[in-house]
């Protein structure tokens, strides 16, 4: 049996999609409830991870504001998202703005292993060739090679450690926290649509793995309904050579 996901389904859909199509007729409604059940609980609570992750994000850096902390090799957060959060407010401090820069996944369960937050004027605009499209008005770029920034990864006991750190910039800084405004609206969109997919993908994993274990479940107890059905056909023949035994 083969599913295939063109997207992320709302939790609603999932739900009918289980009850209708996935789980037999032949399994009792409370079968059914449970194993909807057990998804939606599930998907709450990577809901509610996600909101725990953004929260401790923001204790942390609420918590480290008035000791003015600088990151250094070695410096351990409890999240990506905290990691963030506190790069950012250490930006904000400086006078520049932080960009989310690339990221390194798993191969096998595409699980961020590396973040590189990193200065909004990090590396140079490279113009895309586009000789059959439409003229564009070229643009001022804002990216001047600045090399500062903070990479983390993800240890073996969950913890995300500063591996690596560079503060110099090759630009003036805007010094006080008004450089927290001064990130444009390209800048904030980015950062939002990056959030935003991120999410997504952890929600679409959990549909994904829920799925598999409830088509999984499917499968077990079709095997189990065919093994009773060939008991009772079996069963039903024997009884039939009796009976053509006994009458000849």
């Amino acid at each position: 049996m083969g599913l295939i996901l063109l997207g992320c389904s709302p939790i609603p859909f999932v739900l009918k999609y289980v009850s209708l199509r996935i789980i037999p007729t032949e399994i009792h409604t409370s079968e059914k409830a449970s194993l909807s059940s057990y998804l939606l609980t599930d998907v709450q609570k990577v809901m509610g991870a996600e909101a725990k992750e953004s929260s401790s994000g923001r204790e942390l850096v609420q918590s480290e504001e008035g000791k003015n902390l600088e990151p250094y090799v070695g410096m351990e957060f409890e999240s990506e998202e905290a990691a963030k959060a506190f790069y950012n407010d250490y930006a904000c401090r400086e006078g520049f703005v932080m960009r989310i820069d690339q990221c390194r996944r798993s191969e096998v369960d595409r699980r961020i292993l590396s973040r590189r937050l990193s200065c909004n004027k990090q590396g140079y605009y490279v113009k895309a060739r586009d000789e059959f499209g439409p003229v564009r008005k070229p643009r001022t770029s804002t990216r001047e090679g600045c090399k500062a920034m903070m990479l983390v990864k993800i240890d073996k006991s969950g913890k995300w450690i500063v591996t690596r750190f560079v503060k110099e910039h090759t630009h003036p800084l805007v010094s006080g926290r008004p450089a927290c405004n001064a990130m444009d609206s390209k800048d904030r969109k980015i950062q939002e649509l990056m959030m935003e997919l991120e999410r997504q993908d952890r929600l679409c994993e959990v549909y994904r793995d829920q799925l598999l274990t409830l088509l999984k479940n499917v499968e077990d107890q079709t095997k189990l309904l065919s093994n009773k059905i060939q008991v009772v056909v079996n069963s039903v023949k024997e009884c039939e050579e009796v009976t053509k035994t006994s009458t000849a």
